[in-house]
């Protein structure tokens, strides 16, 4: 099995160009970033990825997208379930085959 390394950039609350920008910092030197969101700004990781792939296309793809849940423990130490998603983003090789 080939052993990828993979970075995880987290989406916050920051402007979508700056998660853009370190994205595509972290993907000049590695081949694979997961953005992944995990509280309600699940819109805000999908448009980090949307500039990514209309400002370098076709630079980037996107792998397989997961969605899921988190447990985490609150302030209060309730156990909250937080819904995330996953969207891996590859750099694609820049040797090209024409047909």
């Amino acid at each position: 099995m080939i052993s990828r390394r993979k970075d995880t950039m987290f989406i916050g609350k920051k402007s979508l160009i700056t998660y853009f920008t370190s994205t595509i910092i972290q993907l000049a030197t590695i081949p694979l970033v997961a953005i992944k969101e995990r509280r309600l700004s699940m819109g805000h990781a999908v448009g980090v990825v949307q500039i990514m792939l209309r400002k370098t296309n076709p630079s980037f793809m996107v792998e397989d997208i997961q969605i899921g849940s988190e447990s985490l423990v609150s302030v209060d130490a309730k156990n909250r379930n937080i819904s995330t998603i996953e969207i891996p983003i590859k750099r694609v090789s820049s040797i090209r085959q024409f047909t």
